[in-house]
């Protein structure tokens, strides 16, 4: 993420409760907001209250705010053993964001032992799944895409698996390439999948690369899976709901919508599941609940929000020193019962790949 041209740089040290109207002197503001206060232009991603969208809602915004460089958070979390699973199956691992640090998905892969020196499944019966979130903001979101195809056929053929799950920009992407700037009704005037993509890091080097392929595999992802009581999805949003009441309806529903095609009803999608913040608050870990009792499990984890937001420090992402967060594992939140896997690899934290179950 860079700062815009002409933009100030704002270095502050934010609540929790700023990130419900962040200052977006640092962001892109949309035509429809041109003039306003800068307090007035809501944070497009935040969890809204109720049914209702905040005035002037739209995610042709920047979805999220930058990191002030040279924040330092430490997140300790400590993985359990690998034990001998009594059905057979392997231990089970995750993957946060990848956004197209290949490079970095590569190291954090083969320091779990999952893949070997030349980037080959290596880990048996072992079963991987990424939380979406595999292109943009990055420099080779495809590279990204036929790696975890690849790794998939490979751990399939070796007793094991590697899956995925759909995220937002699985969404942006999809609909960058099949409405490009087609207008969609946004709720607070027009928008397009095309501007959105690019706004929110859309490198067009994945675009020129992009084959059908890569589209109807992200098209058919599932958008929840439980694994081990451990409830995974992208976005940390009670937005899911809104699909379904048991895993399937939700996987089901969100399938025929892209599969339907319609430019309005994938962008209403795409919106919703760029929602989140919603576990973190007050009354986090009650919205935690009410996915775990709809859909089960014991544990919700999810990407989609940098860890270093969660923990509530913003301000400007360049520093003088040049130094990232130090981010050391996942963040276990909301009376435990959510844990954050987006280690915030795009503004130089790290890519977490790490075994489940976790404990505080």
């Amino acid at each position: 993420m860079t700062q815009g041209a002409g933009q100030e740089p704002v270095v502050r040290t934010a609540t929790l409760r700023d990130f419900r109207v962040p200052p977006y002197a640092q962001t892109p503001v949309p035509p429809q907001a041109q003039g306003a206060p800068p307090s007035s232009v809501p944070h497009p991603g935040n969890a809204v209250v109720g049914d209702g969208q905040p005035e002037g809602y739209t995610p042709t915004e920047r979805d999220l705010p930058v990191i002030r460089r040279g924040d330092t958070v430490q997140v300790q979390t400590v993985a359990e053993p690998r034990p001998a699973s009594d059905d057979g199956r392997g231990p089970l691992f995750v993957v946060g964001d990848v956004h197209g640090y290949l490079d970095e998905l590569l190291a954090a892969l083969g320091e779990q032992g999952l893949i070997d020196a030349d980037g080959n499944w290596a880990a048996g019966n072992a079963r991987l799944w990424f939380l979406g979130d595999f292109t943009d903001r990055g420099p080779d979101g495809i590279g990204v895409i036929d790696l975890v195809m690849r790794l998939s056929a490979e751990a399939a053929a070796a007793g094991g698996y590697c899956k995925a799950l759909m995220g937002n920009h699985e969404l942006l992407l999809i609909g960058a390439k099949r409405f490009a700037d087609t207008p969609v009704n946004s709720g607070a005037g027009t928008a397009t999948f095309q501007a959105a993509w690019l706004l929110n890091g859309g490198q067009k080097t994945d675009m020129e690369r992009l084959q059908d392929v890569h589209l109807q595999w992200m098209s058919r992802l599932d958008a929840v899976v439980e694994e081990d009581g451990h409830l995974l999805m992208h976005s940390d949003t009670t937005a899911y709901l809104d699909y379904g009441s048991t895993i399937e309806d939700v996987n089901d529903t969100i399938t025929a919508i892209l599969t339907r095609n319609d430019a309005d009803e994938c962008w209403d999608l795409f919106r919703k599941l760029t929602k989140r913040f919603a576990f973190r608050d007050e009354g986090g870990s009650q919205a935690v609940r009410e996915l775990l009792t709809t859909y089960g499990g014991q544990r919700v984890v999810h990407g989609h929000s940098p860890i270093p937001y969660l923990l509530g420090e913003v301000g400007t992402e360049e520093g003088e020193d040049g130094a990232g967060p130090v981010i050391n594992g996942p963040h276990v939140y909301a009376d435990g019962l959510a844990i954050a896997m987006d280690g915030g690899v795009t503004m130089a934290g790290k890519l977490l790949v790490v075994q489940l179950p976790l404990h505080d």
